[in-house]
């Protein structure tokens, strides 16, 4: 039986963010790694790197998964979001991404680009989410300076948006 050589790499294509894009993995360099590395998408954070953090969250054929848990050779063919293409192609942030700046929905950054893809999900798929199902959604993502209720205000915000209707006013009692 023929040896294969452990550091052949693949060739892989995929879309991100709407663009053809392709290069060549090792089997097993992560998604995460590949999107960084290879092709600048550095939005795309790694945080634990066991999937628990949620920080390297992206979208893979329109579901939230983690970039960490991927290897770059599973992405072939698919369609991946990241957080660089979430702001319109002029640059205007999306709704959901001022909301966070209005609501001071972020501190230092590092976990805004996974919470930012898991609430797009849940705002695309239910346009009228509750805060439960808010915090529910992003259950799986680790913010160590916020408090989260933040992040909720600006999710249910840019839901309210997202429907055409005035967002919620502020609670500034806490700030």
């Amino acid at each position: 039986m023929p040896l294969i050589a452990r550091d052949a790499r693949h060739r892989i294509a995929f879309t991100l963010n709407g663009e053809s894009v392709e290069g060549y993995a090792e089997p097993r360099l992560l998604l995460v790694d590949f999107l960084r590395h290879e092709l600048g998408a550095t939005g795309t954070h790694v945080g634990c790197e066991h999937g628990v953090c949620g920080a390297c969250t992206i979208r893979v054929n329109g579901r939230s998964a983690r970039a960490c848990l991927m290897l770059a050779v599973q992405a072939d063919g698919k369609s991946l979001e990241t957080v660089e293409g979430l702001a319109g192609p002029d640059g205007a942030l999306s709704p959901l991404q001022q909301a966070f700046h209005e609501n001071f929905a972020l501190q230092c950054g590092f976990c805004t680009p996974g919470l930012l893809m898991s609430l797009g999900e849940v705002l695309e798929r239910n346009p009228d989410p509750s805060e439960r199902e808010i915090r529910i959604a992003i259950g799986g993502n680790i913010c160590r300076c916020t408090g989260y209720q933040e992040i909720v205000d600006a999710a249910l915000a840019a839901a309210a948006v997202l429907r055409g209707q005035s967002p919620p006013s502020r609670n500034t009692d806490n700030r």
